[in-house]
């Protein structure tokens, strides 16, 4: 039997209320369909950052193995299509002085390490760059 496609609050709310259908072996068998979008759906400024924080971001291992970013902003990034994660980074190196902590062009991730002002400038230049150039739906940017 195909089931019809449901909305989120649909289906919490069948879950909540134990209305999920269930396989033989009494489990639930969701499918996540992910249809890209034009969309960058997540601009947000984390001021001064704590070592734990950046260790448990992994923003000292790998490339960034003996840096130090405690005391320094972050930025978050989320894009779809995830590629687009590319051309965001490479706006962000060229606009200010920003460092790339990481980049996932597999899942649209982007995090921005430097000076809360240069995070600020270069993830509003992505956005208005994303919002009028390339006409993808864009989230205003946040900041705590």
């Amino acid at each position: 039997m195909a089931r019809q496609r449901v909305t989120r609050q649909q289906f919490f709310d069948e879950v909540f209320h134990g209305r999920v259908p269930r396989d033989e072996n009494g489990e639930i068998r969701i499918t996540r369909v992910r249809v890209p979008g034009r969309e960058v759906d997540l601009a947000h400024v984390m001021g001064t950052s704590a070592r734990r924080t950046c260790e448990t971001l992994g923003l000292d291992i790998g490339t960034h193995e003996g840096e130090d970013h405690t005391g320094e902003a972050l930025g978050f990034m989320r894009f779809t299509p995830w590629e687009a994660v590319v051309v965001a980074a490479d706006i962000a190196v060229k606009h200010g002085s920003v460092e790339l902590g990481f980049m996932d062009r597999f899942n649209g991730s982007l995090i921005l390490c430097g000076q809360i002002a240069e995070i600020e400038s270069a993830e509003q230049e992505i956005l208005d760059y994303f919002d009028h150039e390339l006409d993808f739906h864009v989230c205003k940017m946040t900041r705590r």
